[in-house]
């Protein structure tokens, strides 16, 4: 008990500034959400419902819109057609959670993600405090939360459990305790491909650290992989293709191929070409503007990374940027780019030199994450 207590009193600085964040993001998000319900305009297509047999409260069926519906149906009953590009270890949560909660995995998901946020909010602080001020930790905490698509950390999406994984890994590798960070690592590329990332990472991270090289210190790291090798494994059992994640990719109408290697420059060359070419007054034109710009700032946000020389964070932010891309397209980058944290911290460190950006951040984020929200619960795609 005393040892509880003690841990609360360390981190009750922490603690209350992320629960304060948590609670005003997620009153925002319900009111939003609310008032979009009332007064947005609604495409049908994409949006959950439970018209058969209701279990979760209907105000939250919108949070599983799109690759929400899949989760929840993997969660509820296994992988159907092509939704092995899913990777099982929210489903698998989400289930678990389910027994809690009578079945309704709907509402476990959306605890799930909850729990997940918070936590990450927390390690993210707590990793932040190693090397910056309180202010600084703060700052990047609400300019992340304040990104348009942020709100993806509370719909019914990978993004909050990954980020937690992801950020509690590198916090551990951090203060160097490795088999945390390589416990957490192997979670991560259970949650999502990119998480095999934290592997060269971590491992540049432990170079740095260690005074003397005893390579048996890197076991740990080794942890990182088996989360996907067990889901390949999984594929190559049950559908005799261990990269079914990968080639089930083009099914999904976003313009990704499965078949061939699509450079970084190939797919800047592609969207200057649809910014120039699409209708200026679609939504289409929109969500290629959003993918651009997410691509644009977060390439440039990664040179200064690399300036900085925070080169474990680097080589995550780099190969994780990368990766989706050599699909051939940014669709889905804006969402992507959430767990590039290293480019909130410079945002954030740039708007404590810089006045100009402390104002123009927000004005423009706000606004972006408002709209966002409403034409990704109201049916529309995002990213």
């Amino acid at each position: 008990m005393k040892s509880i207590k003690k841990w609360f009193k360390k981190n009750s600085q922490a603690l209350k500034f992320v629960s304060l964040v948590f609670i005003i993001w997620q009153a925002a998000l319900i009111l939003i959400i609310f008032l979009g319900s009332k007064y947005f305009p609604t495409s049908g297509a994409y949006l959950y419902t439970e018209k058969d047999v209701v279990l979760s409260p209907a105000w939250l069926w919108s949070r599983a819109n799109f690759d929400g519906m899949h989760y929840i149906g993997i969660a509820r009953g296994g992988y159907g057609l092509y939704q092995q590009a899913f990777f099982p270890l929210y489903s698998k949560i989400v289930n678990l959670m389910a027994h809690l909660f009578g079945g309704r995995t709907l509402l476990a998901g959306w605890v799930v993600n909850l729990v997940c946020l918070y936590l990450g909010l927390f390690f993210f602080y707590k990793l932040l405090k190693l090397d910056f001020s309180e202010r600084i930790s703060k700052r990047v905490l609400v300019y992340l939360l304040l990104f348009p698509t942020a709100f993806f950390f509370s719909m019914i999406y990978t993004e909050a459990l990954f980020f937690l994984l992801i950020i509690s890994s590198f916090y551990f590798a951090r203060t160097k305790r490795w088999w945390w960070a390589g416990i957490f690592g192997g979670l991560a590329s259970a949650t999502r491909l990119v998480g095999i990332f934290l592997l060269p990472a971590l491992a540049f991270e432990w170079w740095q650290q260690k005074k003397t090289k005893n390579f048996l210190t890197l076991i740990p790291l080794l942890l990182i992989p088996v989360g996907l090798l067990c889901y390949m494994r999984f594929l190559s059992v049950n559908y005799g293709d261990s990269l079914m994640f990968i080639h089930v990719q083009s099914f999904f109408g976003a313009g990704r191929t499965a078949d061939r290697i699509i450079l970084l420059y190939q797919v800047f060359w592609r969207y200057l070409k649809m910014v120039i070419t699409v209708d200026k007054g679609t939504l289409i034109y929109f969500v290629v503007i959003l993918e651009s710009l997410s691509a644009v700032v977060f390439l440039f946000l990664g040179l200064f990374v690399f300036l900085r020389r925070w080169y474990s964070y680097l080589i995550f932010m780099v190969l994780a940027y990368i990766a989706p891309t050599l699909s051939g397209t940014f669709s889905s980058m804006p969402r992507y780019v959430l767990v590039l944290f290293p480019g909130f911290i410079l945002l954030s460190l740039w708007a404590e030199k810089y006045r100009w950006l402390r104002i123009l951040y927000p004005i423009l984020a706000i606004p972006l994450f408002i709209l966002c929200l409403l034409l990704f619960t109201r049916g529309f795609w995002v990213a």
